[in-house]
């Protein structure tokens, strides 16, 4: 039963929270109202701040600000071409390393060695044909003659 009790001391200890946010809430309206009555009968204008306008009048002269001087960035323009100046000179640009690389470029380095090796089988074969043939019509001279120079002449346009 003691829980009850103590449920009834802080329901009565929230209502009087209440009932004083309740009177200060009151209160700050009414003093709100009397600060706005007695400010309307003491409102004055803002006054003008003139940056780049000079007024001739001589009632206005102290609201004008004064005239700023620029400040002298000779110095800082210095340092700064002194600082964007680079000891560091790059004598040789490697295009390989700045140029992006296609898309199958590791596939042609891994398959180079094995091209090459084919290549060269492709070579011999060739050669071996046209022994053949050779010895196949040894009476034509001319033909063979020819159709080495085509297989030379293919051998150039494939490298």
């Amino acid at each position: 039963m003691a829980s009850v009790g103590t449920l009834e001391e802080e329901a009565r200890k929230r209502k009087e929270r209440l009932r004083n946010l309740a009177r200060k809430q009151k209160e700050d309206e009414t003093a709100e109202e009397n600060n706005e009555e007695s400010t309307d009968k003491q409102e004055k204008l803002p006054r003008p701040v003139f940056r780049s306008y000079r007024p001739q009048a001589e009632e206005l002269q102290d609201s004008v600000l004064p005239r700023i001087k620029p400040g002298d960035v000779t110095m800082e323009v210095q340092t700064q071409l002194q600082s964007g100046k680079s000891e560091h000179v790059v004598s040789e640009v490697d295009l390989t390393n700045l140029a992006p690389r296609k898309p199958d470029w590791d596939l042609k380095r891994d398959c180079a060695k094995k091209l090459e090796k084919l290549e060269k089988r492709t070579q011999r074969a060739i050669a071996e044909l046209i022994r053949e043939r050779l010895k196949a019509s040894q009476n034509d001279l001319v033909t063979v003659v020819s159709a080495s120079e085509a297989v030379a002449r293919a051998d150039d346009d494939d490298d």
